[in-house]
């Protein structure tokens, strides 16, 4: 009976044993999150050469966009350079080209001195030869002895010699008028002679600039065609490979990824031409004297409406707006107004930078020089403190050097300017920028 009772027991016993063997495997998988059924199709934590391979793809991709963003970065400073080249030669050719015109004006005023010496040199030369004639004619050279012999008493002759003698002396005077006046006349000749040369060495000269500045201004525009279009494909490459970076790593390390890409890319500044910033829908006229807002300054009040400043300055405001919408013609216009451009702008009539600063200032009765270098070094200098509406702003592709200026426009105040831009653009009002800002100057304090 014991013998049974511990062979009953036993059994019961093994069962409890096996089911604590059962139940601890089914523990031990629930704390793994898994059931029987589902443990072999869960998936399974990457390894860590899975993650290592996952990031170099992602950096692989960000790569990629960093060099994607180098590439458009490197075509627009070449485009930003090729225009500053171009806009300097352009401003060389008009120094030169304005150097001409008075090199002309001073020929034409010479020869006009040299002909007018060269007529009286004739006048004078005709009084003698009238003289010499009348002496041979009476077979004398001394065609009052006559007039002495023939008096008729002496108080006659004593008046016809005084007479005589004046009219010898007027005779000596116009002998020695010749002398004088053939002097000047080889000296008027002399003049236009040699202002004659300088004028046509500056056309030569410059015709050369123009050809230098016609070539850079073409191989600009070549680079800024071959830009867009390259921008179109790389933009849609960029466009994937963010994506791309995206489904790897998350939208939100995506654009932090992206945003580090464009802060490093942009670190180096070497100053490549300033390119005129967007511009919005013209706007009401400026007020000026409203705080900037681009880091380059806070501008004074204006003058009080109808001081002289202020007015001449509006006046000169008042024709560029006047001009909103005219096309931009490289080498166009000037004091006259809109004029023809230069090839590569031949058949558009228009304004380059200079030339609309240049009519603006003409029509508000102060004349200006033609190019936006010598805009800046003719005129009175203010700080960018005291930026006020009507003053002339320039930029260049070096900030120190006033002889790197490529672009001027005339201050509106309010943060804004009205300028003509570049080619294929208007004229039109943009909001001021201050990269590649050289100074200002205040052509109205003349």
């Amino acid at each position: 009976m014991d013998s049974g009772i511990r062979s009953g027991t036993a059994r019961p016993s093994g069962a409890r044993t096996a089911l604590r063997v059962v139940g601890t495997a089914l523990a031990g998988l629930v704390v793994l999150g898994l059931t029987p059924a589902v443990a072999d199709a869960a998936p399974r934590r990457p390894g860590d050469s899975r993650i290592e391979a996952a990031q170099a793809q992602a950096d692989a991709v960000t790569g990629r966009i960093g060099e994607l963003r180098g590439r458009l970065t490197a075509a627009q400073a070449s485009v930003d350079a090729a225009r500053a080249v171009s806009a300097i030669a352009l401003d060389e050719y008009q120094a030169t080209q304005e150097s001409f015109e008075a090199a002309r004006a001073h020929a034409d005023s010479a020869a006009a001195a040299s002909a007018q010496a060269a007529a009286e040199l004739g006048v004078a030369r005709d009084d003698v030869a009238v003289f010499a004639r009348r002496s041979y004619m009476e077979g004398s050279t001394y065609a009052g002895a006559t007039a002495l012999v023939t008096a008729g008493d002496p108080g006659q002759l004593v008046e016809r010699a005084a007479l005589l003698e004046a009219a010898g002396s007027h005779r000596s005077d116009v002998l020695g008028r010749v002398a004088e006046l053939k002097v000047v006349a080889d000296r008027a000749d002399a003049v236009a002679q040699v202002a004659l040369v300088q004028a046509d060495a500056l056309q030569t000269e410059a015709a050369a600039t123009l050809e230098i500045a016609r070539t850079a201004e073409i191989s600009a525009r070549a680079q800024a065609a071959s830009l867009a279009a390259e921008e179109e494909q790389l933009q849609e490459e960029l466009g994937a490979a963010q994506q791309q970076l995206q489904t790897l790593v998350g939208a939100r390390a995506a654009e932090e990824r992206t945003a580090a890409l464009v802060v490093a890319s942009s670190a180096p500044a070497a100053a490549p031409a300033p390119a005129p910033a967007p511009a919005p829908a013209p706007a009401p006229a400026p007020v000026a004297g409203t705080p900037s807002s681009s880091g380059g300054g806070s501008t004074s009040p204006a003058p009080p409406a109808g001081t002289g400043d202020a007015s001449v300055a509006q006046r000169a405001i008042d024709t560029a707006m006047a001009y909103l919408g005219t096309p931009y013609a490289w080498g166009g216009g000037g004091t006259r107004g809109p004029g023809p451009g230069q090839d590569p702008d031949l058949g558009i009539v228009g304004f380059d930078c200079s030339g609309l600063t240049q009519h603006a200032y003409a029509r508000a009765g102060i004349p200006i020089p033609r190019n936006s270098r010598d805009q800046y070094a003719a005129l009175p200098k203010v700080s960018s403190d005291d930026l006020r509406a009507g003053d002339l702003v320039f930029w260049g592709t070096d900030p120190s050097n006033p002889r790197s200026i490529t672009h001027v426009a005339i201050y509106l105040g309010g943060d804004r300017v009205v300028q003509a831009p570049q080619s294929g653009d208007v004229v039109k009002v943009s909001p001021m920028w201050w990269r590649g800002y050289v100074g200002a100057v205040r052509p109205s304090a003349r």
